[in-house]
């Protein structure tokens, strides 16, 4: 029987690999994680998603004293803003939460930890800069980079990714943004609000192209209002770099209309992201992969038996509270022989624009798209109390209920969206039936009182339908009523 160094070795220290390495330590295995570049310790977890949501934070604060008058306040008159300072705040920010989770950290715990690239010599043997180590299981958890396109002259021109716009130091003037997706309307809003002014271009005729029109529609419409420039349905033909300018060469995407140019100051590239598979050698160890990622079947193992994927890499959902579900899925498998598979129908993800926007289970486009029969309630924010305190009255709150008062899904576009949708993520997860949600009490007054609202209206309109009617008159004549 063959002999191992290690139960499981694990790729890539982002946010899956540290969330495999740690509940595999936990369960006694004996561990090593190897890391390319110890200043990527974290991955994206820390350098992209924690530095762009304490970008997205600052700029909120900024807006807000822009607004005082609205509360009541006195205006403020503000001075331009220092984006070297704003940065500093960030990395600070981002060292602060990468210190919990050291690498020395897990030494304590039993890990072993290596630096460099690592590269399969066969289907248990990684070769890390030339020193060799075995393992009986591998986990790839490499992550992924921004992906770049096949622009013409876009080579030659100076343009930022989600991956490197927190070291810029100057507030650019013009900002254009390619790519209408979640990180390109975060960041475009986040600088709008720092004083730039900011173009997206989106080839989709619709921001967020995965969410429904409706929603889609509600940022878009914020965004404008904003001064943000949002060109939808535009595909970019050609950049290039004139002085200290940029220009994008765009047509609309759905005809051959005269093509026109957009000039900026700094080009954000923020069209999704691409796989880092190319050091490891997949090929050697039988693990097939394709442009998008690695595939794996639901207990997150690769076509090769004995190696697993979770996170980015895997071309799935990248967001880091994915990672982590996907590396304790394939630990529990790995480990526990639990025969545990993702499921992916229930994952909730949060869009930290100013309104937030958050979604799980089925929206209309997905439930459309798999044939399921839903009904849909709406409730509008204005209704809410808290919302009309605190000057955010904006949004709304889509839920789609199925067979016997299901909770299928729900979408929140508005203030906290992304803490709201919890409560949701409940429901569905639990199969839960809105009458459940009826007997829950929540504190007043409350952004949750939108949820207490959706709640109550689909609650009630079971009270409408002739058959209740009749039973309800039913019992009122058995009780001597009229």
């Amino acid at each position: 029987m063959p002999v191992y160094n290690y139960d499981v070795g694990i790729i890539g220290a982002g946010a899956a690999g540290i969330a495999a390495a740690k509940d595999a330590a936990r369960i006694g295995a004996r561990t090593i994680l190897i890391e390319k570049d110890e200043k990527r310790w974290g991955g994206n977890f820390h350098s992209g998603c924690i530095s762009s949501k304490t970008l997205i934070h600052s700029a909120k604060v900024w807006s807000l004293a822009r607004r005082t008058e609205e509360f009541g306040l006195p205006k403020l008159e503000l001075p331009a803003v220092c984006l070297g300072s704003l940065m500093a705040r960030l990395r600070s920010v981002v060292d602060a939460i990468r210190e919990k989770e050291s690498h020395e950290r897990f030494s304590n715990l039993g890990v072993t930890v290596r630096f460099g690239k690592a590269r399969f010599t066969d289907r248990h043997v990684v070769s890390i800069e030339g020193w060799q180590v075995s393992a009986e299981t591998w986990i790839i958890a490499t992550g992924s980079r921004p992906a770049v396109p096949a622009l013409e002259g876009l080579e030659q021109v100076p343009y930022w990714t989600t991956d490197t716009i927190f070291s810029m130091e100057r507030l650019p003037g013009r900002l254009l943004v390619l790519g209408g997706g979640q990180a390109g309307v975060e960041i475009a809003q986040a600088f709008r609000r720092l004083g730039s002014d900011v173009t997206i271009v989106e080839s989709e005729q619709q921001l967020l192209y995965s969410e429904d029109e409706d929603i889609a529609g509600f940022l878009e419409e914020r965004l404008e209002a904003e001064g943000i420039h949002v060109c939808t349905g535009t595909t970019p033909l050609k950049a290039e770099a004139t002085g200290s300018s940029v220009r994008l060469l765009v047509k609309r995407t759905a005809d051959d209309a005269k093509s026109w140019t957009i000039e900026g100051d700094a080009l954000l590239v923020a069209i999704g992201r691409a796989p880092n598979t190319e050091d490891l050698d997949l090929r050697t160890a039988g693990v097939p992969f394709f442009p998008r990622g690695i595939p794996a079947y639901s207990n997150m193992r690769t076509g090769a038996r004995g190696i697993y994927v979770c996170g980015d890499v895997n071309g799935m959902f990248p967001y880091a509270n994915v990672a982590e579900y996907e590396a304790r899925v394939a630990v529990a498998n790995i480990l526990l022989k639990m025969s545990t598979n993702a499921d992916y129908s229930k994952i909730p993800w949060c869009i930290y624009t100013d309104p937030e926007i958050a979604s799980v289970g089925f929206n209309e486009k997905r439930a459309k798209a798999g044939d399921v029969e839903y009904r849909l309630y709406t409730a509008a924010y204005r209704d809410v109390d808290r919302a009309l305190v605190e000057g955010t009255p904006e949004g709304r709150i889509k839920i789609l209920v199925g067979a016997k008062g299901r909770v299928l899904g729900c979408q929140i576009a508005g203030n906290r969206a992304g803490e709201l949708i919890h409560e949701w993520v409940a429901a569905v997860n639990g199969r839960m039936k809105i009458s459940d949600m009826t007997k829950w009490v929540r504190t007043y007054p409350a952004l949750a009182g939108i949820t207490k609202n959706a709640v109550d209206l689909i609650d009630s309109s079971r009270f409408t339908e002739e058959r209740t009617q009749k039973f309800l008159r039913f019992l009122l004549r058995l009780r001597g009523g009229k």
